[in-house]
């Protein structure tokens, strides 16, 4: 499992479990393979009736919230965010690169129903990014890639946030009430030093799960769970935990929910039309990710003190950064299943959207990175 440590290797299985996903929905035994998906496997407990493909979305994904909320904590107190100033350019590329995308999106897409899925555009594919740009970004300065991350870690609590906002139904307050202080209890006791480990690796464990079950019985999307549970684990713990689980999330979780998402049949689709739910993604995902990210690296660089300003990313590097954040892929696909659950068609439009429109992204961020990156060789090697 080291290998899935490496960002290109994790891109790479991503596009794989997708592209299979894909295959093998549209293949002979499609509909069989789709509905073992979408059996419910019998627990005997009413608020764990799920299926296979919620277990993966609801419970797998929480795992890989958990690790991206203790990246994001790092990054906030220790790394590339751990200031206002280094905070400012990423934050306002970030925000302006959520904002542009969804009203490119609503745009185009004016049918109430299908306007639900504004969120899908917003998001950035911290993985697939990152991937891409450790393929082909040989030669580029670090800031581009520290710039990168700190920009998508950000989109991601955007994402989070609308997440806990939008995606919301049929609320129960006692079971989120319950949730919070057993949260609060797992991070006072991930903090404790303690000669008996084992015991509280277990109750840590059982504290977890505990707040996973009841935020998903409170009707809040249950990866929040994740979030809070990563937010408030104590660092040092926390940094192990990450390691430890970083193998897992990049070769397993995340490729099973890229595909489980993306078994989409292609003639049901067609058979329905291809909606502007469809062409408002893929047409928001690409270009309202590159208007929006350089628009905004460019408002944050005119927000600076000149002094500060000549350590900004050129427009060449703000490119690099702006074409691969339209690479929405996993948060866009689970926007896609929340925004339109009940509703099979849509999904299968926004699905095969956010793959179409991610494609695009990836194909004209690694033509850009490619670029950008031969230059600054050829620039530093002629020095």
């Amino acid at each position: 499992m080291q290998l899935f440590r490496s960002e290109r290797a994790a891109a790479l299985v991503l596009a794989a479990a997708a592209a299979a996903g894909l295959v093998l929905a549209n293949s002979p035994w499609g509909e069989a393979i789709i509905s073992v998906r979408d059996a419910h496997p019998s627990t005997g407990v009413t608020v764990l009736d799920l299926s296979i493909g919620h277990w993966i979305a609801d419970a797998l994904l929480a795992i890989f919230f958990l690790v991206a909320a203790i990246e994001l904590r790092h990054e906030l107190t220790h790394g590339e965010l751990d200031t206002p100033r280094k905070a400012l350019a990423p934050a306002v590329a970030a925000t302006a690169g959520v904002v542009v995308p969804a009203i490119v999106f609503l745009l185009i897409v004016r049918e109430p129903a299908e306007a639900a899925g504004w969120p899908i555009p917003t998001a950035t594919d911290i993985a697939f990014a990152l991937g891409v740009l450790a393929l082909l970004g040989r030669g580029l300065p670090r800031r581009v890639r520290a710039f990168l991350l700190a920009l998508a870690v950000l989109d991601d609590l955007i994402a989070i946030g609308i997440i806990a906002v939008f995606f919301t139904r049929d609320l129960e307050p006692l079971p989120l009430l319950i949730a919070v202080p057993l949260i609060a209890a797992f991070g006072w006791l991930s903090a404790r030093r303690t000669p008996a480990q084992p015991l509280r690796g277990i109750l840590l464990m059982l504290l977890g799960v505990a707040s996973w079950a009841l935020v998903l019985q409170s009707g809040v999307h249950a990866t929040i769970a994740g979030v809070a549970l990563g937010l408030v684990y104590a660092p040092k713990p926390a940094g192990r935990v990450r390691h430890a689980l970083e193998p897992t999330v990049n070769g397993l979780i995340l490729p099973l929910f890229a595909l489980s998402a993306s078994m989409v049949r292609v003639p049901e689709v067609r058979d329905g039309g291809l909606e502007p739910l469809f062409w408002g993604i893929v047409i928001a995902l690409p270009l309202g990710k590159l208007l929006g990210i350089t628009g905004g690296a460019f408002l944050a660089r005119a927000m600076m003190p000149a002094g500060e300003r000549r350590a900004a990313l050129g427009l060449p590097e703000v490119l690099v950064v702006a074409t691969l954040g339209g690479v929405g892929f996993t948060i866009s696909l689970l926007m896609g299943e929340l925004a339109f659950r009940g509703s099979p068609e849509l999904v299968a439009n926004a699905t095969i959207g956010v793959l179409s429109g991610s494609l695009v992204a990836i194909v004209l961020g690694g033509v850009t990175t490619a670029v950008v990156a031969r230059r600054a060789r050829l620039s530093s090697s002629a020095r």
